[in-house]
């Protein structure tokens, strides 16, 4: 064999095995980038609108908007609700997929509390164990439709309350949900829709004005 068919040959064995490799990653990169829901929820009556939810994921990319709108919020007639506290288990809000984004390394969040009414933003650190649980599969029992399934917790539910708390949770459809931060967000200085608004807020809904005008915001409960 000639010097020449020996070079050849090694280039040829080179760009074989940088295809390879580039076909390696590009597999684990899809597997990284699975597509994962972010939503919000209130307590009973302590109703909640998202300015904004911004999204940096662990690639340092940049997703404005990723959440917006009302939360998730019960308001029972006759003041039957509970707002003291957390459920155990509870679902992941009003919200929509994250598209295009691989897991989340920070979301910022800017809210209106309009039970107060008062507007808070906090900055959510997740952190790589809870990036390990989003990546980690599961044997899970859906009790819907009775069967067993493997499933992620690639849901991301944002529990938003008076007093700017921010608790976070990551669930599945057939997965009970698990603590993973609670963050004290601050009074944003510049007020509803970034002083846009003349610092007016949100209307209160009646059935939730009723509750807290009988019984008040249970601070400290969150």
């Amino acid at each position: 064999m000639s010097d020449c068919t020996r070079s050849i040959k090694k280039a040829m064995s080179l760009v074989l095995g940088l295809l390879l490799a580039g076909c390696a990653q590009g597999l684990a990169q899809s597997s990284e980038g699975k597509t994962w829901f972010l939503g919000f929820g209130a307590p009973d009556y302590m109703e909640v609108w998202i300015e904004t939810a911004d999204i940096v994921d662990v690639r340092e990319r940049v997703f404005r908007r990723a959440g917006a709108g009302i939360a998730s919020v019960r308001r029972p007639h006759d003041n039957q609700g509970t707002p003291v506290g957390w459920p155990d288990s509870p679902g992941s809000g009003a919200g929509r997929d994250v598209i295009g984004a691989d897991l989340p390394r920070l979301i910022y969040v800017r809210w209106q509390s309009l039970a107060e009414p008062q507007t808070y933003e906090a900055y959510i650190v997740i952190s790589e164990s809870a990036r390990e649980i989003m990546r980690k599969p599961e044997k899970a029992f859906c009790r819907a439709d009775g069967k067993w399934i493997t499933d992620y917790r690639n849901d991301i539910g944002i529990g938003l309350a008076p007093g700017g708390i921010a608790k976070v949770w990551l669930g599945g459809p057939c997965l009970k949900a698990v603590e993973i931060a609670r963050v004290e967000g601050t009074i944003n200085p510049k007020g509803p829709y970034e002083g846009k608004s003349g610092g007016k807020h949100r209307p209160l809904s009646e059935a939730s004005k009723a509750y807290i005008d009988k019984f008040g915001i249970p601070y400290g409960s969150w």
